[in-house]
């Protein structure tokens, strides 16, 4: 018996490989809504717009409108870690400026 060509024996692997796949998910994304409320400034909610949540001038205008006349305003659409930090620096810099600014985080 020949076994020149039987490849049972050279070490090599014949057949198809198996490619796996890694499955990444998408974090879930939350929005972030800031509440009016009777104490803190338009002129704090627009700084806090711009500097925070990076919005220019004429939007984080638009914003606080939206605020002062509905009751609250949307701030961005984040993935939970970001949006819950956002949350927490808005609230550390009205808390030191003296205004109990309040936002909160709603699934997207």
């Amino acid at each position: 018996m020949n076994m020149e060509n039987s490849d049972t024996n050279t070490g090599y692997k014949s057949g198809s490989q198996v490619k796996t796949r890694e499955r990444t998910t998408t974090p879930s994304l939350f929005k972030v809504l800031m509440h009016n409320d009777d104490y803190t400034t338009m002129e704090f909610v627009v700084e806090v717009l711009q500097e925070i949540f990076n919005k220019p001038a004429t939007e984080a205008e638009k914003i606080m409108l939206t605020i002062h006349f509905q009751g609250v305003g949307y701030c961005g659409t984040f993935p939970y870690a970001i949006a819950e930090s956002k949350v927490e620096r808005a609230r550390i810099k009205a808390r030191k400026a003296g205004f109990p600014l309040r936002c909160s985080l709603e699934e997207a």
